[in-house]
């Protein structure tokens, strides 16, 4: 099991929290979960606009499956209550969180994005929620964010037939709200639009 943390860069003034693993898939395990939500705990104090990235390949792959596989009863729980901790962390940032996403966002990484206030993704950008051909469902809050955006019937394909969906799709469907060559340049344009 690779070990998931994130690092901090600047871009034109602006914060990059960076995701990054050493398998490059950026998983997140109940460690990282838990240093992001106290990261982001720890922020709110600055009121400081956030972009969260991944790399060119993966966005993030979501939580780690052998670490769920091993989880019983109420450890599951709790796995799941620090997951919606999380996206609660940063749907109620007190300033604007964009997801710059590029590659494989899937999962609890979909989860993750459909948190933030906006998603900016790369021509090259997958999403999915494969839980359904696992025997698995999100619970992040994706079963909940996600009609909301892109409304009930769709939401209800992605989840059930395990669908993975383009950029272009995501587009279309409203998952997204715009498709740009360099995600994180343009995430940190809306950004500024909307301060």
């Amino acid at each position: 099991m690779s070990q998931t943390s994130f690092q901090f860069e600047q871009y034109q003034g602006i914060s990059v929290l960076r995701l990054h693993s050493g398998d490059g898939t950026n998983r997140l395990t109940q460690t990282c979960v838990v240093s992001l939500t106290e990261t982001l705990h720890g922020l709110k104090r600055d009121e400081c606009a956030l972009v969260i990235a991944g790399n060119s390949r993966f966005f993030s792959v979501g939580a780690d499956l052998e670490e769920i596989a091993a989880l019983k009863g109420p450890a599951a729980y709790q796995f799941s209550r620090l997951g919606q901790g999380l996206m609660a962390a940063i749907e109620n940032f007190p300033a604007p969180v964009c997801a710059a996403i590029s590659g494989y966002c899937m999962g609890g990484g979909l989860d993750l994005a459909l948190s933030c206030h906006r998603r900016i993704a790369s021509p090259n950008a997958i999403f999915g929620h494969r839980g359904a051909a696992l025997g698995l469902i999100t619970g992040w809050g994706g079963t909940q964010r996600l009609p909301r955006l892109i409304g009930k019937a769709r939401a209800l394909e992605m989840f059930v037939a395990a669908e993975k969906v383009s950029a272009a799709q995501a587009l279309r469907m409203g998952l997204i709200n715009k498709i740009a060559e360099d995600p994180i340049a343009e995430a940190c344009r809306c950004i500024r639009d909307i301060r």
